[in-house]
């Protein structure tokens, strides 16, 4: 493994580490809290993880950057590999503002309530501005023409796209992998191991293809992923929000387009994509949330599946830590599955 990848994802790890007990302290002394309803006593937990990983993320990249161009220069990227990086991390950067919009303003309609308290009406952004509001966030990778315009697609094989590469499939994968992500949500630690799960196997795929620049995006973010799961795994201090969801989902499609991995990247989110087909037989209104029975195990409140949270849930008493543990192990022989049609061993490239 390349040195400075290794040491760059160290440096977001623990930065992100560092970053987190002092953003949940702010979080919770300015009230932006939610309430976890799959717990006992509904506590109010932290909500905005967004700029704790971003933190720790750009942390990790400036230092594989620096290290590139001046403690390795024999090793230096290309000029064109560098923007590329940059593009990514102001994509990336921009989504997570976005992001964290849409948490902040949540809390609105402020009233006094009982004793001097103030009560908050938490709304946020409807779902139609949401794809609208996360589209600006492609233009950093559409102005540099990121990626190759021939495309290795399931099924139709080899396409060559030119210009609407740029103009249509970067800002689609954009904003609707950072959409795609916010779908499957709403249990402790489940889309920060998911996408700790993908960011990895990403960062694994691009190495070994020798695209070192998406390689180094997706480990340093799969660090700084791996320091929230400390504080989000079950029972989490800190939730997520839209801030950490939008910031996953637009990584994933930088670390694609860079690395030119859009096939490997369409294996890949095969479970979000049946969650999209799930959804959509509800008519986008199901949640995610299962109902806490007594013995402490969550159970469906739909009689169908409008989610693969649903369909765990609906096949067997399980706790919310366990419904997150089965989901992240799918994911994994996901990726596994991907990551050899991708390289041509069960089926050629």
């Amino acid at each position: 493994m390349d040195p400075t990848i290794i040491i760059a994802s160290a440096v977001s790890f623990f930065a992100s580490m560092t970053a987190l007990p002092r953003l949940i302290r702010f979080l919770e002394s300015v009230r932006l809290v939610g309430i976890d309803i799959q717990k006992t006593h509904k506590p109010r937990v932290a909500e905005m993880g967004g700029p704790a990983i971003i933190s720790g993320f750009l942390a990790g990249m400036f230092l594989f950057i620096w290290l590139n161009v001046f403690a390795f220069p024999g090793n230096a990227l290309p000029l064109e590999k560098l923007a590329g990086i940059f593009a990514g991390m102001s994509t990336i950067l921009i989504i997570m503002i976005i992001g964290m919009f849409d948490d902040m303003t949540r809390l609105q309609g402020k009233t006094e309530g009982a004793k001097g308290f103030e009560k908050y009406k938490r709304t946020g952004l409807k779902q139609w501005q949401k794809p609208l509001l996360t589209l600006p966030a492609a233009i950093p990778l559409m102005a540099i023409m990121a990626g190759d315009s021939t495309m290795s697609i399931p099924v139709l094989g080899i396409v060559d796209l030119g210009i609407l590469y740029p103009l249509l499939v970067v800002p689609i994968g954009v904003v609707g992998a950072s959409n795609a992500v916010n779908m499957l949500a709403g249990f402790n630690g489940l889309e920060a191991g998911m996408g700790f799960v993908t960011l990895v196997f990403m960062g694994l795929f691009g190495y070994v293809n020798g695209e070192i620049a998406a390689a180094a995006i997706a480990f340093v973010m799969a660090a700084s992923l791996l320091a929230f799961l400390f504080y989000n795994w079950y029972p989490a201090r800190i939730m997520p929000g839209d801030s950490f969801v939008y910031a996953l989902g637009a990584t994933m499609a930088v670390v694609a387009v860079i690395g030119n991995m859009e096939k490997f990247a369409i294996y890949i989110f095969t479970p979000w994509m049946i969650e999209l087909a799930l959804k959509l037989r509800s008519g986008l209104s199901a949640e995610n949330y299962g109902v806490l029975e007594k013995d402490g195990t969550l159970k469906s409140r739909y009689k169908e599946s409008y989610s693969l949270t649903h369909l765990v849930m609906n096949s067997g008493k399980f706790r919310e830590w366990q419904v997150t543990s089965i989901l992240v192990g799918l994911q994994i022989v996901v990726c596994v599955a991907a990551f050899l049609l991708a390289s041509g061993f069960v089926l050629k490239y």
